[in-house]
């Protein structure tokens, strides 16, 4: 067998592979007597049939298998001997195979790119200082009374005003026909927040329980539900009920009625503090590497394999269509199409696929890897923050071979506080780099 390797383009290869006549002699002359010891041919006692006989009955039949049977087999071997690791299906250019012939054939595969990454180390970089206000610890303490509050029905025969919690059945009309999927019952509207359409809270207001109303709203074309988007639709509404949000005081009791061993409200306040200043810290880290991969990759040429974007994309788009099927929703219903789908999330794929790539690459050229230890260490680390104990966090992902994914998040993570070390760094107010 010979193998040769050329390329079409930094992550694209023809793979030439040629196998010698004596081995497809031999391969179909195994296929013909197979057959011939089992085939029943009028005028032929069995295992006597002539050869031109066979080959006029199965010879196409033959022709297949050995082409497949010689292919499956070759096609690692020529992998490893080209030294090259293909990313998804090859696509094949099979020749004809003949007896006495030499068989060639060729794959056309994706690879990663081979590139160098420069001028990585001392980026000058700025970084927002950590800042945890009062006003921001109270912000967030009214954000919790708010989750714990109880939601009441108004008992005074008043109209809706800015403010309330209307709960409202809708149908939506196009053309004087009910459109399918935009209709609501018993839907909670917050007036004011302009959830759905600034038109739709607006013609609730002034409306008492009961009460009836329609509103035409005209839907820009890049409007966030498509089935929507660009149409003029007649909304049917009625007033269900008007409620409001009940706040808990905020004292002692209500901090000692959340748990989690608070004792007082100035304990609730600290347990606050902490959870907002690991949160800024997990922003700013984020903010700050993110602007690293961002300057690396200005300044770094890389084709990008097709296969690993669409692979990027096909993960984005069924996160996307779970998310929707929790919610008792599905892209039908919503009126998406997976390829508009497909197209959105094409740049952030492609952004995420040139990230990996120049952080493996930088990880190759200054020999950045993670061992066993590490390995374990990042177990524990999961285990911890998940509060499961560590040898199911192991299984868990041994039983889901998602080990190599976890090491190799392990590695992008290691390679960018590496390069994060040999920053310069410089701090900022927080807020300037929003």
């Amino acid at each position: 067998m010979k193998t040769t390797l050329e390329e079409i383009s930094p992550v694209k290869k023809r793979l030439h592979v040629e196998i010698e006549s004596k081995e497809v002699d031999k391969r179909l002359n195994q296929a013909y007597g197979k057959i011939r010891k089992r085939a029943k041919i009028p005028g032929f006692r069995p295992g006597k049939v002539p050869r031109k006989i066979l080959e006029s009955y199965f010879g196409e039949q033959v022709i297949d298998d050995v082409t497949r049977e010689l292919m499956t087999e070759t096609f690692p071997k020529a992998i490893d001997e080209a030294n090259t690791f293909p990313l998804g299906q090859p696509v094949i250019e099979k020749g004809i195979l003949k007896q006495g012939q030499d068989f060639s054939y060729s794959a056309i595969i994706e690879v990663r790119p081979q590139f160098q990454v420069e001028d990585y180390l001392g980026l000058e970089l700025e970084k927002e200082i950590l800042a945890v206000t009062e006003e921001d610890v109270q912000k967030r303490l009214e954000e919790i009374r708010e989750a714990n509050g109880k939601m009441d029905s108004i008992q005074e025969e008043r109209p809706v005003r800015d403010g309330d919690f209307v709960v409202v059945d809708y149908e939506g009309f196009e053309g004087g026909l009910p459109m399918e999927g935009v209709k609501s019952a018993n839907l909670l509207v917050k007036m004011g927040r302009n959830d759905f359409h600034p038109e739709f809270d607006k013609a609730l207001i002034g409306l008492g329980k009961g009460a009836e109303t329609e509103v035409s709203i005209d839907f820009g074309e890049d409007f966030y539900d498509k089935k929507l988007a660009g149409k003029t639709v007649n909304f049917k509404m009625r007033v269900i009920d008007i409620k409001e949000l009940v706040l808990p005081e905020l004292n002692d009791e209500f901090a000692r009625n959340l748990g989690a061993d608070l004792k007082d409200l100035d304990g609730l306040k600290d347990e606050v503090r902490k959870a907002l200043i690991s949160q800024e810290e997990e922003r700013i880290d984020r903010e700050l590497k993110g602007r690293l991969l961002e300057k690396i990759s200005r300044e770094t040429e890389v084709e990008l394999p097709e296969t690993m974007v669409e692979g990027e994309i096909d993960f984005s788009v069924e996160r996307f269509r779970g998310n929707l099927e929790r919610g008792g929703s599905s892209l039908e219903k919503a009126g998406i199409s997976e390829e508009d789908l497909r197209k959105e999330f094409r740049t952030d794929a492609e952004k995420r696929v040139r990230e990996m790539l120049i952080l493996d690459r930088i990880a190759e050229q200054d020999k950045i890897s993670i061992g066993e230890d590490d390995l374990e260490e990042g177990f524990e680390k999961l285990a911890k923050r998940m509060g499961q104990d560590l040898e199911t966090i192991k299984k868990y992902y041994e039983v889901r071979g998602q080990v190599d994914f976890l090491r190799q998040e392990m590695l992008k993570e290691k390679t960018l506080n590496y390069l994060i070390e040999h920053a310069k760094i410089s701090e900022v107010e927080k807020g300037a780099l929003t």
